[in-house]
């Protein structure tokens, strides 16, 4: 029999899920699994819960939560044989939304249910994880504007995660009022290019923006290789034709927007910039030194996402 761990954090995500638990356990026992549940209480907790579900050997690790948690608890199962399965609750679930999962709420309050379901027999997959300045990242490592967004906004209270998306554009536009960019020097496997970038973002994944940009359409999850995306600009306005691209996908042929494939990168600045990894604010700095770890990540994902990988195991 199969074990596996849920894991959650009661005070996480738009609506507490802790009464819905329970009912996750049936789904997963009737497809041959054994059940424990853990709550966290921070997001090092969470990394720390999982690695220690990975050295008690469970199967997976079903996190309930948003692309905070999913980072928080993958940094426990980097190169373990214990998968990460995915169940969105949080306040934003970009990587889950990419893989066509709902996300729980009031109105999907099934949905937790339904994607142990899904997950409870699907094949392990593989996908690489990135490195920023030695935190791992799944979805994307960023600095500049949505940085420093994330830096003023969380934590943030449950009444404005059900605002999640207003109160991000309306704290981003504040930010972008006084936010003039920063001079960057940026080596992407080597090459170097210098300029005035408002953004600079790694991504593994092919949506950004809360989910709202398409911003690497062709993005694999185990190619061993990210897009860094460089967006210029110095103003408000320049903010706002870059939300507009972005929504819009016509940043794939702006003169304001960059992509840079790599392997390795590195970022500089003579100025102090914070960080964020998949949407959580990190300890910033004058450099980001970005790297991928090929295929180190064990997951389930949906068998109608293997679309999202070069390498599938079918």
């Amino acid at each position: 029999m199969r074990k596996g761990l849920l894991l959650y954090n009661p005070t996480a995500g738009r609506y507490p899920v802790g009464r819905f638990v329970r009912g996750i356990i049936h789904p997963l026992k009737d497809a041959g699994w054994s059940v424990d549940i853990a709550e966290t209480l921070s997001g090092t907790h969470a990394t720390q819960t999982a690695h220690l579900a990975a050295q008690e050997k469970y199967d997976a690790v079903f996190a309930i939560g948003g692309d905070g948690t999913v980072g928080q608890v993958a940094s426990g199962l980097i190169n373990t044989e214990t998968a990460l399965a995915v169940l969105p609750a949080g306040t934003t679930n970009v990587w889950a939304i990419e893989q066509g999962q709902k996300p729980f709420s009031w109105f999907q309050w099934g949905a937790l249910r339904e994607n142990a379901k899904i997950l409870a027999n699907v094949e392990p997959q593989y996908v690489d994880v990135g490195i920023c300045n030695d935190r791992p990242f799944l979805l994307w490592a960023g600095i500049g504007l949505d940085a420093e967004t994330i830096r003023k906004i969380e934590p943030r209270p449950r009444f404005f995660k059900h605002l999640s998306v207003p109160h991000f554009f309306a704290t981003t536009v504040w930010e972008a009022t006084f936010w003039h960019g920063l001079d960057l020097r940026v080596y992407a496997d080597g090459e170097l290019v210098e300029g005035h970038y408002l953004v600079a973002v790694a991504t593994n994944i092919r949506h950004y923006a809360g989910g709202m940009s398409v911003i690497s359409p062709d993005a694999l999850l185990d190619d061993g290789e990210m897009d860094m995306w460089l967006l210029s600009g110095d103003s408000l306005a320049d903010t706002f034709r870059h939300f507009y691209e972005l929504a819009s996908g016509r940043h794939l042929t702006s003169d304001i927007a960059r992509r840079l494939p790599f392997r390795t990168a590195r970022i500089e600045s003579d100025a102090n910039f914070s960080i964020q990894v998949d949407g959580d604010p990190v300890l910033g700095g004058h450099t980001a030194n970005i790297s991928i770890q090929h295929r180190a990540l064990k997951v389930l994902m949906p068998e109608n996402a293997l679309q999202l990988l070069k390498t599938p195991k079918r």
